[in-house]
């Protein structure tokens, strides 16, 4: 019997996030906590109020990362990718360079402990969080989509890595800016 590599990763990935969610979920429960949102008095602007995405949006962002049909016409490099990933699994930004998401953008907020879903950000490269307990992200790699540690050594060595994690406003996007898509029909 021949093993496809890429479904063993899958069904890897998906074991991960199962354990992951159901560590969350326990997590809440134990410290009472209605939510995941993090807001800051800072973030409120018009009486409407920042919530980051709960774990479920996470998984649903990975979903769309495993999708191949994101993947299909997208151009090669990982911030291109990682907005299809998103406007996939339903949380649109308007696109920008994986060095302006490192400086920081409105539709994300940095946070320090990541979960699946977030962004993993380093000056010149992005991806999206797979699962935070071992470390691992998804994103375009020079042999094309795929996994990888973020405390690898090759990425130690591309600088401090931020974690971002996407902002809905009264459970709706945060973006003002129009869509523009990502991949070219061939």
């Amino acid at each position: 019997m021949q093993f496809n590599p890429k479904r063993v990763v899958c069904a890897l990935i998906l074991c991960g996030l199962a354990s992951y969610s159901t560590f969350a979920q326990e997590e809440r429960k134990s410290e009472g906590s209605v939510g995941t949102s993090q807001v800051h008095s800072n973030d409120i602007s018009d009486h409407h109020i920042p919530v980051t995405l709960t774990a479920d949006d996470g998984l649903a962002i990975i979903a769309a990362a495993l999708d191949s049909h994101v993947r299909v016409g997208v151009k090669r490099d990982c911030s291109h990718l990682v907005h299809a990933i998103y406007l996939r699994a339903g949380f649109p930004y308007a696109y920008v360079r994986s060095s302006d998401l490192y400086k920081g953008i409105d539709e994300f907020q940095r946070v320090a402990d990541p979960q699946p879903g977030d962004l993993v950000v380093w000056r010149g490269h992005v991806g999206i969080i797979v699962n935070p307990a071992q470390h691992i992200f998804f994103s375009a790699m020079r042999s094309g989509p795929g996994i990888d540690a973020y405390d690898a050594p090759y990425w130690k060595r591309r600088g401090q890595v931020r974690f971002f994690r996407y902002i809905e406003v009264n459970g709706k996007s945060n973006s003002h800016a129009p869509l523009v898509l990502t991949h070219q029909h061939e």
